[in-house]
């Protein structure tokens, strides 16, 4: 709707900024050496398993006939284009991913692949493993490098204190322990 005043121009660039999206933040470019081989593995698993099943399955429904009504024809092709795009991504991550696979030079603080228990002022304990944002949901207790918590605690040592801001609100911490390879340091 063009008010007084605008005109068409104004309109347009103010309806197309309306839908302007910016760019995601740049995340961290770390892995451990398991996040890495479960991308690796993942990748595998889609480009010589699970894409030939739905090409397959594509084939199949398209020599059926008639594509336009072939729901099985549309689904198949909906999951190739899936498929391709999580490919794509795997292969640029891969490549542009650095792996971590050396303890740091001063183990007493926190850094990428540590091991972190933290406390808060109500006595609560929780542990924690600060590993990339690629790998953060591979296991329970994994914590992005890039998270707020995660940015938070990056270069603390032990009986550190912190306080960080969440959706919730600020929540405080204290760093109680931090061990690199599973094994307290």
């Amino acid at each position: 709707m063009i008010e007084e005043g605008e005109d068409y121009l104004t309109v347009r660039v103010k309806r197309v900024m309306g839908r302007y999206r910016p760019p995601p933040p740049p995340r961290s470019n770390y892995i451990t050496p398991e996040g890495a081989a479960t991308l690796e593995r993942e990748l595998d698993a889609l480009w010589r398993i699970k894409r030939p099943q739905v090409t397959r399955a594509v084939a199949e429904a398209a020599a059926q006939g008639d594509r336009s009504e072939n729901a099985e024809y549309i689904y198949g092709k909906k999951q190739l284009a899936e498929i391709d795009r999580r490919v794509r991504h795997l292969r640029r991550r891969l490549r542009s991913v650095r792996v971590v696979d050396r303890l740091p030079a001063e183990t007493r603080k926190v850094y990428f692949g540590a091991w972190i228990e933290l406390e808060n002022p109500r006595g609560e304990v929780k542990r924690f493993r600060l590993v990339g944002p690629d790998e953060f949901d591979h296991a329970p207790g994994y914590l992005s490098i890039d998270s707020p918590l995660g940015k938070a605690v990056l270069g603390k040592t032990v009986d550190d204190a912190f306080r960080i801001t969440t959706p919730e609100g600020a929540a405080e911490w204290t760093l109680i322990g931090v061990s690199y390879g599973g094994v307290d340091e």
